[in-house]
């Protein structure tokens, strides 16, 4: 297995290499102007000659029965500094060139809609040169807790000494109607239902007061908050700003990155990826939705902050984007 790097910033133009970081539960600081938090990533045997050779805090993660098989995590709390919509803040993967996608990538697409029915991809580059798969960030993240701040109430300590577990009942004081500025409502050109007409936004505009983030159920479980958060309308009535704390962890076990790396489906299906990686970064991204005015060539918006997974450089590969 090639060597791996990992290097966290605002944006994927940039990065810092946080390799050391990686499985010491050492938050990593990311400052913007649009974004103000902290990243810490746990990749499960990382670069390890004896994938049994765990790094303490690795060991401690991973051996929680409550994140039982999962083989990697980027745990992120942090701020939006200007007042977006929820559904206009996404998460995903992008890419810089096409990839090279192995016989049965069909099947795992199906399945990652399984896991994430509000998914949006390009992958095959059918209508851009730029691979991506995004997903609204409120409803695709396994565990999302959400604290409202402020001078007298200071964020929840990060990393918590115990896993990230779902916590959504303060969600209804992000009402969209208190920013009459923010994106809430504005038409995309991707993974939304709205389409770039004016007719289109206004119809979005209506649906967010139909439903009011003071709608929001409380004490939901994660399951039950992505099912709610799969309706634009509802994602479209809560504005994150930054009073809002947002705490996150995207963890998996679908892919494992030694003694090689694979992508593991069920039933036992399973693919060499290292035999289809042509060594551009994997990049994990949380950016906004592309819209209208967003002159930019890539098929997503304004990048908020970005983990990026790379082969190192010393290995002899070409691994530039």
């Amino acid at each position: 297995m090639p060597t791996l790097r990992v290097l966290a910033g605002p944006s994927p133009q940039q990065l810092s290499p946080i390799t050391e970081l990686v499985n010491s539960n050492i938050p990593f600081a990311i400052r913007s102007a649009q974004f103000d938090g902290s990243v810490v990533v746990f990749i499960k045997g990382l670069n390890q000659v004896d994938p049994t050779s765990q790094t303490c805090a690795e060991n401690e993660y991973f051996g929680r029965q409550e994140r039982s098989g999962v083989t990697w995590s980027i745990q992120v709390q942090g701020r939006f500094l200007t007042p977006r919509s929820s559904n206009d803040i996404l998460f995903g993967n992008i890419f810089e060139r096409p990839l090279k996608l192995p016989w049965g990538t069909g099947a795992a697409l199906k399945f990652m809609k399984l896991i994430d029915p509000t998914l949006s991809h390009d992958l095959t580059c059918t209508a851009t040169s730029k691979p991506w798969a995004l997903s609204p960030l409120v409803s695709t993240m396994p565990y999302l807790k959400h604290t409202r701040v402020d001078a007298n109430n200071a964020p929840p300590k990060f990393p918590s000494p115990a896993s990230i577990t779902d916590d959504t009942d303060s969600l209804y004081l992000c009402a969209a109607s208190d920013f009459p500025t923010s994106r809430a409502g504005t038409p995309s050109s991707m993974g939304s239902s709205s389409s770039q007409s004016s007719g289109s936004s206004s119809r979005s505009q209506k649906s967010v007061k139909k439903a009011k983030s003071r709608d929001v159920p409380r004490a939901m479980s994660s399951q039950q908050r992505r099912s709610f958060f799969s309706s634009e309308s509802h994602r479209q009535a809560v504005v994150f700003g930054p009073n809002d704390v947002i705490t996150t962890d995207f963890c998996y076990g679908f892919l494992e990155f030694a003694p090689a790396l694979r992508l593991r489906l069920p039933g036992g299906l399973g693919f060499d990826l290292a035999r289809y990686w042509d060594g551009q970064p994997v990049r994990f991204v949380c950016c906004e939705r592309k819209c209208e005015d967003d002159g930019s060539d890539d098929p997503w918006g304004r990048p908020l902050w970005c983990v990026s997974i790379e082969l190192d450089s010393e290995d002899g590969l070409d691994c530039t984007a």
